[in-house]
């Protein structure tokens, strides 16, 4: 069993390595190799399967009472609620990358109310006719999306 600063240490590796494959990936021509470089950063990071809270928000910059937070406000997808709340892996990643965005344009505070709507928002674009949705939306027709805590 690890140590918490063992198993933090490790994980942030894990994610230092997934983020070199990805810059690597930017600098490729062919989308499709840009396409499997991803998906191998993504290997990577989902075989670290699921996340204690204190590694989570030590791999965020986060107190471990507010990862817990994060997670019950559905910004984190909790995988595993019993003996102890586990958080997906791939979830992380995505919030990590949204953190970095953040801090690197000087956002400090409200931090979680930024992550989700920008969470709200890739859920809303990845849906089959983002266009069709939003003349529902004029029309008053359609349901309302809205971002949901893990169940």
């Amino acid at each position: 069993m690890f140590k918490v600063a063992d198993e933090a240490n490790f994980v942030i590796q894990r994610f230092e390595l997934a983020e070199r494959l990805e810059a690597f990936a930017d600098n490729l021509p062919d989308p499709s190799q840009q396409a499997e470089q991803r998906k191998i950063s993504l290997e990577i990071i989902n075989e670290l399967g699921p996340l204690r809270l204190v590694v989570v928000g030590k791999l965020l910059g986060l107190m471990e009472k507010t990862a817990r937070e994060w997670a019950k406000e559905g910004a984190l997808r909790i995988e595993i609620r019993d003996p102890r709340v586990l958080i997906d892996p791939l979830s992380v990643h995505t919030v990590f990358h949204l953190l970095k965005e953040l801090r690197a344009a000087g956002q400090t505070r409200l931090l979680l109310s930024s992550v989700t709507r920008r969470l709200a928002d890739a859920a809303l674009l990845e849906t089959s006719d983002p266009r069709g949705s939003l003349e529902q939306m004029r029309h008053g027709q359609g349901e309302i999306a809205r971002l949901r805590p893990s169940a």
